[in-house]
């Protein structure tokens, strides 16, 4: 199904963003871990994170939904789950498969691990490879790499010190997750910093954990206390219309409630290093995560160059950061992003390719692309979503510019993330 995206002169107004997908996913997994009652009010209720719940009520976690944004789970600890009757789907969630593939392989029991088309050529192994080490067994498809993923569990963990090959928030929960249960100290280190979500909702549950610099280490056995979690606003979801507030004339918005967690807000530090207005109001701190009120006006943005240690803290936000760079005065430069090849889609080609169906000049790098600024939107084509919601949200607010009107197909996609996108942009309009 196709969608249409008409050009807009300006958006103004107040717009409330909904709960962070990456938080809605930890509380759930490090609620279902805890004793006693937790209450997540701002959840996220979206494909991805209903993939993640039901997952863990298939091994046995009380989860009920209360209603659109709240969730309570009445925890029984770390030992309470049980082996499934059936193959447990994560759908098309990397972030699910991977973090419950450290729940299970600490389970005494046998699980298979599957997803989506697209989830089952993402790669696996960069997980694997540490959880075997610390005891549990997996088998999957291309020599472990790909799901379906065969776990056998163990009660036994070990322990383990291990560095990371690239800076991924997914390895590193799965790690940690698995970590709780073994019967010593581990310790993670990364190469740079990834979001650190995880480490800050363990250590509001009870964990015994610490970070130093890109080293975190955590000690197994203790027992996590049910607790209250508000979801911050999503940033990534926020970006798409702060982005279009600073490429649109005589526009004024206002976005409550966002978390600004610095490993996930360098999005945030890149635009505001392209001349940006974005003003922080209200900053406060909620279950560990700092929250803020973003007021975004229209700005004369310029070229930057995006690389190095501030690429994982952004690593979501690229394929909208790329169309605030069309609009920039002068050249960005985005590089050290291969990470990008390997999420729903390939989304440096994807990008590249759709970028260049709306008239807009960008040049494909291995780990990036180029963009020239000031470019004029074409419009008056179909686009391809590739079934990845970023770039589909990508793309529309690239059509809000465009000359002529824009389709997008297999729009739907958003509903991994954001089901409401349209809703929200229309209450702008």
């Amino acid at each position: 199904m196709k969608t249409e995206i008409k050009p807009l002169k300006s958006i103004n107004g107040e717009v409330a963003i909904p709960g962070d997908k990456s938080i809605s996913h930890r509380a759930l997994i490090i609620g279902s871990l805890a004793h006693g009652t937790t209450k997540i009010t701002n959840f996220l209720r979206s494909e991805d994170t209903l993939a993640t719940l039901n997952i863990l009520k298939a091994i046995g976690a009380n989860i009920e939904l209360m209603n659109a944004k709240e969730v309570v789970i009445e925890g029984n600890g770390l030992h309470s789950f049980q082996e499934p009757e059936d193959i447990l789907d994560a759908k098309n969630s990397g972030t699910t498969m991977r973090l419950i593939m450290g729940v299970l392989a600490a389970q005494n029991f046998y699980s298979v691990l599957t997803g989506d088309d697209s989830l089952k050529k993402r790669p696996m192994k960069r997980v694997i490879d540490p959880l075997s080490k610390m005891g549990g067994l997996f088998f999957g498809r291309k020599q472990g790499n790909y799901a379906p993923i065969t776990i056998l569990g163990t009660d036994d963990i070990f322990p383990i010190f291990y560095s990371t090959p690239v800076a991924s928030a997914q390895v590193k929960s799965a790690i940690l997750l698995n970590a709780l249960y073994a019967k010593g100290t581990s310790q993670i280190t990364e190469p740079y910093k990834s979001r650190d979500h995880t480490e800050r909702m363990l250590k509001y549950f009870g964990a015994n954990i610490e970070e130093k610099g890109t080293t975190v280490t955590i000690n197994g056995g203790d027992d996590l206390k049910g607790k209250e979690v508000f979801v911050p606003s999503d940033i990534s979801s926020a970006s798409f219309f702060i982005v279009a507030a600073l490429i649109m004339e005589n526009s004024t918005l206002l976005i409550k409630d966002v978390g600004i967690n610095p490993t996930r807000s360098g999005a945030i530090k890149i635009l505001k290093m392209m001349g940006a207005e974005i003003t922080t109001l209200n900053l406060r701190y909620l279950n560990n995560e700092p929250v803020c009120d973003l007021l975004v006006k229209s700005s004369n943005l310029k070229g930057v160059e995006i690389k190095g240690d501030i690429i994982p803290t952004l690593i979501d936000e690229i394929p909208i950061l790329a169309v605030a760079a069309s609009q920039a005065d002068g050249k960005t430069l985005i590089k050290d992003a291969n990470e990008l090849r390997y999420k729903e889609t390939d989304r440096i080609k994807a990008i590249v390719n759709e970028f260049t169906k709306m008239g807009i000049e960008i040049f494909e790098r291995e780990d990036g692309f180029e963009i020239s600024g000031k470019q004029k939107i074409k419009g008056n084509c179909t686009c391809e979503s590739y079934n990845d919601h970023r770039i589909a949200m990508s793309l529309a607010i690239a059509g809000l510019i465009a000359e002529n009107p824009i389709n997008i197909n297999d729009f739907d996609c958003v509903n991994i993330s954001y089901p409401r996108f349209l809703d929200t942009l229309n209450t702008l309009r």
